[in-house]
């Protein structure tokens, strides 16, 4: 019976989310398999890809043909390189624990890169977080000077007004004190007139 190491669809629509199995190459895509090996969810940043690496290389051993995308997540995962390194055990070209060691070493590098790409993610994400913060600091300040400046031109034209209204009052006043004064003075003409005739 052939073996096929390849993914099945899970999750829902525009969600996938997949099982990496190892199943009969005749069977359906979604259908029966005879071992699950891992999962593998494109929809984090970095995906995430959890394979058991002892079975997986077990199954390379006993001949399982993995699809070329099952191919990628299995070489991401190491379990290619243990499979190779298992080769190199059993042919005597190294020990088991000099195959142990690199595998361990390789480990801790790949651990790191992804670590790497994490904290970069996370940076690039606080910068365009701080960088959208700051745009938003510059509107409303824009938009604090803006009001301020109407409410200063509204007060300008407020004190404009009134000084206007002042001077309009001032000058009605000045019109109205020599009228005053001149009718003050015919009614004082006229008194010492009719004083003058009373002692006349």
């Amino acid at each position: 019976m052939p073996v096929k190491i390849r993914l099945q669809r899970h999750g829902k629509k525009g969600k996938p989310f997949y099982w990496v199995v190892a199943a009969d190459a005749r069977a359906k895509r979604d259908g029966r398999y005879l071992e699950k090996l891992g999962t593998y969810n494109p929809n984090t940043n970095p995906a995430t890809v959890d394979i058991n690496v002892d079975n997986a290389v077990k199954w390379l051993e006993n001949g399982a043909q993995p699809t070329d995308t099952a191919r990628t997540l299995l070489s991401y995962r190491g379990v290619l390189l243990k499979h190779h390194l298992n080769g190199g055990v059993k042919k005597g070209a190294l020990t088991q624990e000099d195959a142990d060691k690199k595998f361990d070493a390789w480990l801790e590098e790949k651990a790191a890169k992804i670590q790497a790409k994490v904290d970069g993610l996370s940076k690039e994400e606080a910068d365009a977080r701080a960088a959208a913060l700051a745009a938003e600091k510059a509107v409303n300040e824009k938009r604090l000077a803006d009001a301020k400046a109407l409410e200063e031109e509204a007060a300008a034209e407020a004190a404009a007004a009134e000084a206007e209204a002042a001077a309009e009052e001032t000058e009605a006043a000045e019109e109205a004190a020599p009228e005053a004064t001149a009718e003050a003075a015919s009614e004082e003409g006229e008194a010492p007139a009719e004083e003058a005739e009373d002692k006349a």
